[in-house]
């Protein structure tokens, strides 16, 4: 038996990649009015899109209840070692407590929840870093170690076409957003300490994406990048064709923003994560 790993789906991970690295994906909630899905289950992110530009009104997204976690867990151990469960950032959402309530309901001590402080591909990156180590034949402490020093050399950066659903999410005030529809400013966001940070305010769209692609590129030497995009495909494939050229050792994934992250990145949204390789 190997120690099994489980994200979640804000983990943005491509399901043959997680189901080639057996990795567990526990779905988040997103809430349309009175209908609920399951992120990447009941909802795909093309329908998830479709409905989030046609109404007004910004879905809710909630974390999994502890009672889904722990079925995920339980059955897992059926013949595995031991867990590592990889997940957002508890600053941005209480996924980490539900994972953590599971293991102590199930009074489990081969189960451990670690906190990245990271979300989308940068996650998936560290699940997929940690899945790694654990078929390798590791042991529970080696594979959390791994966790934990992916999660240390994982980042994320990502430009909005729009202020608009950030704003309704309530991740920066109505004047801001406002400002920046005026002034046509698309900013390049990136998580900090687990939390969403500026890092600079571009005026067009092609702008923003040379210079994710520039700052991500200069993080090299990199183990793994992951270029995620809401419903720009045809984007998304030409950073990864030039990450793939500026940084030929790393390995390359390519997918979308989920529903739980399309809701407040919106349409138009793209992203670059990158895992940096380990120091010699």
């Amino acid at each position: 038996m190997a120690v099994r790993i489980v994200t979640d789906s804000t983990a943005d991970l491509p399901p043959a990649l997680a189901q080639e690295m057996g990795i567990t994906v526990v779905p988040l909630n997103v809430h349309f009015g009175d209908d609920q899905f399951l992120d990447g289950v009941t909802i795909q992110a093309d329908e998830f899109y479709q409905r989030l530009v046609s109404r007004s009104e910004l879905p809710k997204t909630s974390q999994p209840a502890v009672g889904v976690f722990m079925e995920a867990y339980q059955e897992l151990l059926k013949d595995a070692d031991g867990i590592v469960s990889v997940h957002i950032s508890s600053k941005v959402s209480g996924t980490v407590n539900s994972a953590q309530l599971a293991v102590t309901e199930l009074a489990s001590d081969v189960i451990e929840v670690v906190d990245t402080l990271q979300a989308s591909l940068a996650l998936g990156l560290i699940a997929v870093a940690a899945a790694k180590v654990a078929q390798s034949g590791a042991s529970l402490a080696e594979v959390v170690a791994e966790a934990h020093s992916a999660s240390e050399r994982a980042s994320f950066y990502g430009v909005v076409e729009t202020l608009e659903y950030l704003e309704k999410g309530g991740r920066i005030g109505k004047a801001q957003a406002l400002l920046g529809s005026l002034l046509r400013i698309k900013p390049i966001l990136t998580l900090h300490e687990g939390v969403a940070h500026p890092v600079e305010k571009v005026r067009t769209r092609a702008k923003g994406l040379e210079r994710i692609a520039a700052i991500t590129s200069a993080l090299a030497p990199l183990e793994a990048v992951g270029v995620m995009s809401s419903d720009s495909a045809d984007d998304a494939s030409i950073i990864a064709d030039a990450m793939a050229q500026q940084v030929p050792e790393a390995d390359i994934v390519v997918s979308r923003f989920g529903p739980v992250l399309g809701t407040y990145l919106g349409p138009g949204s793209l992203g670059v994560a990158v895992l940096k390789a380990k120091e010699p």
